[in-house]
């Protein structure tokens, strides 16, 4: 029975550290650019777009296809990098546990 007392215990520890970490990923700001720094998206940890910067020599009109470009590039990388934080706190935290290969996470 203690062993089971422990094990909810540990439970509850990892379920706030979880909580924890699914705000510090929400608290997290990235920023992805493109066309050499031309084009700048900064967006949050759950993917919300928060700013954009676009450099003025891009506002040509035969050149709305371009800018249009970049911008998804630009936030493509900002994605990819929230991603990617979010992936290794996510290690951080499950190092040691013993989850399966391919089993996702709730998170």
């Amino acid at each position: 029975m203690r062993d089971i007392m422990g094990m909810m215990g540990k439970v509850k520890e990892m379920q706030a550290k979880m909580e924890q970490m699914q705000a510090d990923i929400a608290a997290l700001e990235v920023e992805g650019t493109s066309g050499g720094g031309l084009v700048t998206v900064r967006m949050s940890g759950k993917g919300d777009l928060l700013g954009l910067k676009i450099d003025p020599s891009l506002f040509k009109e035969d050149e709305a296809e371009i800018l249009e470009d970049l911008i998804i590039a630009a936030h493509k990388t900002a994605k990819e990098r929230a991603e990617t934080i979010a992936a290794e706190k996510t290690r951080e935290l499950t190092a040691g546990l013993p989850i399966p290969p391919g089993m996702k996470l709730p998170f």
